[in-house]
């Protein structure tokens, strides 16, 4: 008789007796057995990839241990940029000397969703406008809703015409200035953020032709309303180890825009040192893959959990809404998300959540009682072939930092 291992696992939840990696940092105590475990996402050698799911509904302790993870990952001097569309990273940040950024009305931190960044290229790819028009097809898919195959293919005309004002043009050489001709062997330097369109280029350029009035409409909030922060050239600097990105103001509408243009620029920073170990935190995961989103920007998603470690990162999936996260193609991102996360963390979820989760993760009947009947701060954690109920541990100190105190 043949059975797998994973087969195994399912029929005998909480086989692992321990998971200790030797440079792993400290996550809790094992229920069963008290022992202690740690985790090192980052062992190439026993894991696949970096990348972590945390699921848990609303109160189960998946917002205290993210931050828990940013604060021991900080004295390890890890890179960490983190979407907060709750706004409940922003003490952390403070107390670790990181770098707030908001997105919103009452914020003058602005980011151009047009910039073409030097880093955006993935390895032995060429083509920076090409890549760049791919990205914001699927940003315009969230503005102007599904387009079929005309909208797409007019938008991407404007959006060249748009580029092309600017210089821009298909030719990678277009995207570096010119060097001073009295000064040689000066390395070229990259086009900045004010030599990029902005939204009100592309708006106008849609303004000449009135076949695009019922796309050039739905911009209007963006260029001229209520959404007209998204119409500037970005004015930050990305020089701290740990970022968060606030889009709280932007509301339950739109957070999804705010989203998406982290994520961007957050996947940029990443991929401009590989020796660099990061980790990108994407709370509520399911607004960028899920049935309010669109394949284009679910894509993009997808590309960065299963890429990320190349570049020495990990990508953190975060949510309560286990239903949405699986609501777009059949779950295909979902299930994806979940198929290149190496350690997978689920706190107490509801009946209709878990009998979502089952049908995509291999959890057995007795773990999904486990995980409906757990306490605040106590996770099943899948980490490899490893099943473990684990308690959440802190000490006092790493209390006091996460909810007041300050890291010297």
């Amino acid at each position: 008789l043949s059975i797998k291992t994973s087969g195994l696992l399912a029929t005998y939840p909480f086989i692992s007796s321990s998971i200790y990696d030797d440079n792993g940092i400290f996550i809790g105590s094992n229920m069963n057995n008290n022992s202690l475990v740690f985790i090192d996402k980052y062992d190439n050698n026993k894991y696949k990839n970096a990348n972590m799911c945390i699921f848990g509904t609303s109160g189960a302790g998946k917002s205290y241990y993210t931050k828990l993870l940013i604060l021991r990952y900080r004295l390890l001097g890890i890179e960490q940029y983190v979407i907060d569309p709750e706004r409940e990273y922003t003490n952390l940040c403070n107390n670790l000397d990181g770098t707030l950024l908001k997105i919103g009305p009452n914020s003058n931190t602005h980011i151009n969703i047009f910039d073409i960044r030097e880093e955006s290229l993935e390895d032995n790819q060429n083509g920076f406008l090409a890549s760049k028009i791919n990205k914001l097809l699927g940003f315009f898919n969230l503005i102007f809703g599904n387009m079929n195959e005309e909208e797409r293919s007019i938008v991407e005309e404007k959006l060249i015409e748009t580029y092309n004002i600017k210089g821009i043009t298909f030719n990678d050489k277009s995207l570096y200035k010119e060097n001073d001709k009295n000064k040689i062997n000066i390395k070229r330097r990259f086009k900045e953020t004010y030599d990029m369109p902005i939204l009100e280029d592309f708006y106008n350029v849609l303004l000449k032709d009135k076949n695009t009035d019922k796309l050039r409409i739905k911009l209007i909030p963006f260029v001229k309303g209520s959404l007209s922060f998204f119409n500037n050239y970005t004015n930050i600097e990305l020089n701290n180890k740990i970022i968060v990105g606030d889009i709280y103001e932007l509301g339950e509408d739109n957070l999804k825009y705010g989203m998406y243009v982290f994520t961007e620029l957050f996947w940029d920073k990443i991929k401009k040192n590989r020796s660099i170990k990061k980790s990108i935190y994407l709370d509520e995961i399911w607004r960028l893959i899920g049935v309010t989103s669109n394949k284009d920007v679910a894509g993009f998603i997808y590309k960065i959990f299963k890429t990320i470690r190349k570049y020495g990162g990990s990508a953190v999936a975060i949510t309560q809404d286990i239903s949405d996260l699986f609501s777009l193609e059949e779950g295909v991102y979902g299930r994806s998300i979940l198929n290149n996360s190496s350690v997978k963390n689920f706190f107490s979820l509801e009946e209709e959540n878990l009998n979502i989760l089952q049908k995509y993760e291999n959890i057995s009947d007795r773990e999904k009682i486990e995980i409906k009947s757990l306490k605040r701060g106590e996770a099943l954690m899948i980490v490899g072939d490893d099943h473990i109920v684990t308690r959440i541990e802190s000490a006092d100190f790493e209390n006091d930092i996460i909810v007041g105190g300050k890291i010297d």
